[in-house]
């Protein structure tokens, strides 16, 4: 008889709030994406991370698909322009041009065509029939 009393004047278990549940979840997630970003930081900083190659550095002018897989790429550097044939498991040298002077450079990307020009190209393009 003394268990059932003793159960009856002990207090209910407060009951949990959702907003303390969010809290605590959003909190939690809030430390674990910053402890990535630190690890992120870590490895580029120790140098486990690639460091990045400056866009101006290499430049492909021109790339030619040989075969399924298989590419014929010219890439410009500061001294000279590079024919390299590119595969899935090599890249191999072709030849050596010398480098391209800044005013020789073609200029076919300058003047974009807008929309309603390239629409007429295509619709006035000889051997189609109208």
């Amino acid at each position: 008889m003394m268990n059932t009393q003793s159960h009856a004047l002990q207090p209910a278990a407060p009951a949990i709030s959702g907003g303390s549940v969010v809290t605590q979840v959003s909190s939690v997630l809030a430390v674990i994406v910053l402890l990535i970003l630190a690890c992120a930081w870590l490895a580029r900083r120790l140098g486990f991370a690639p460091k990045t190659v400056s866009s101006q550095a290499l430049k492909v002018s021109a790339s030619v698909q040989v075969g399924q897989r298989e590419r014929v790429v010219i890439v410009d550097t500061a001294e000279a322009r590079l024919v390299l044939g590119v595969t899935a498991a090599q890249i191999t040298h072709l030849h050596t041009l010398p480098p391209v002077a800044p005013d020789a450079r073609p200029a076919a990307a300058a003047a974009p065509q807008d929309f309603r020009q390239l629409l007429q190209n295509l619709v006035k393009r000889p051997g189609k029939p109208q």
